[in-house]
């Protein structure tokens, strides 16, 4: 069961045989006598908070969620309720994200640099979601062509299937050997970093686009020539932005630095709790429904 929006990529992540039904935004649904409903959370295509309702109690679980503006998924939606269960990816007061409008400045400006310098400009970026999120903030900024890996490649095509307004991209496999990448931003998945894929492109600067590099020694430890702050989840004022929105009195929180967000909470006169969850970092979106790795 999951929103419509986000269905074609589902289809590319599960198979094509999953059992899947939708609904839509804010459409109501019955399980077992309790009434729920998905709303957008703003993280990527499809990404829903899920809102339920019993004898008159709300709860929403929020799932990975954003409020900064993205035109590649549909915005972030502050449900009220009762009791609210927030990720905590980023949730640490260190963790502010610069303006999206200047960090896509800065990664135009090295792609720029590179290219002038007869580089080619590659980024390694989530192929479902941030590669999409990067290729429409950089459309109006194109300093040359963009290419992809297959994995994001094939993720960005359920994107435009979805009506998803997103600059033309090239497949890198489908080019001949000797093709000019001087002027090319390649994105493709951390995966790739140190394989043999990457011969292809001769003299060549890497970048890593995530909330991580907003941390000293985050490039360092992924190798890379630069690294550019840019997050699908929100950083702390945005954080307890949401949780405010919700009028939730109570809060809990999961998936990520859950104990600083419960303090902080509870210093703020909310009722407010830990909880573990299976998971706790972001994932590498290479791999499709199968298991196999999709074609470079």
């Amino acid at each position: 069961m999951a929103a419509a929006h986000g269905v074609r990529v589902l289809r590319t992540r599960l198979g094509a045989g999953a059992n899947i039904a939708t609904r839509e935004w804010n459409e109501s649904f019955t399980i077992n006598g309790v009434k729920l409903s998905f709303h957008p959370a703003g993280h990527i295509l499809g990404s829903a908070q899920i809102r339920v309702e019993n004898h008159g109690e709300v709860w929403v679980v929020s799932g990975d969620y954003k409020t900064e503006h993205d035109p590649t998924c549909q915005p972030f939606e502050a449900v009220r309720c009762n009791v609210f269960v927030t990720e905590s990816t980023f949730g640490l007061p260190i963790y502010r994200w610069t303006s999206q409008t200047e960090t896509f400045a800065d990664i135009a400006a090295w792609w720029r640099t590179n290219r002038d310098a007869g580089r080619a400009s590659l980024v390694f970026v989530y192929a479902l979601g941030k590669a999409q999120r990067v290729l429409a903030g950089l459309a109006e900024m194109s300093i040359g062509r963009f290419y992809t890996h297959g994995a994001v490649e094939r993720l960005t095509t359920d994107y435009r299937n979805s009506r998803i307004s997103l600059p033309e991209t090239t497949y890198v496999g489908s080019l001949p050997r000797g093709h000019d990448w001087s002027d090319a931003l390649i994105l493709a998945p951390p995966s790739a970093a140190g394989s043999t894929w990457l011969r292809r492109f001769g003299p060549l600067s890497t970048a890593f686009v995530s909330g991580w590099m907003r941390v000293r020694g985050a490039r360092r430890r992924r190798s890379v020539d630069r690294g550019f702050a840019l997050s699908d989840h929100v950083d702390w004022p945005a954080l307890m932005g949401a949780i405010d929105a919700t009028g939730a009195q109570r809060v809990i929180v999961t998936h990520g630095y859950r104990d600083p967000v419960v303090r902080a909470l509870r210093e703020r006169g909310l009722e407010a709790d830990s909880m573990a969850s299976r998971w706790e970092g972001e994932i590498e979106e290479d791999v499709i429904a199968d298991g196999q790795p999709i074609p470079e």
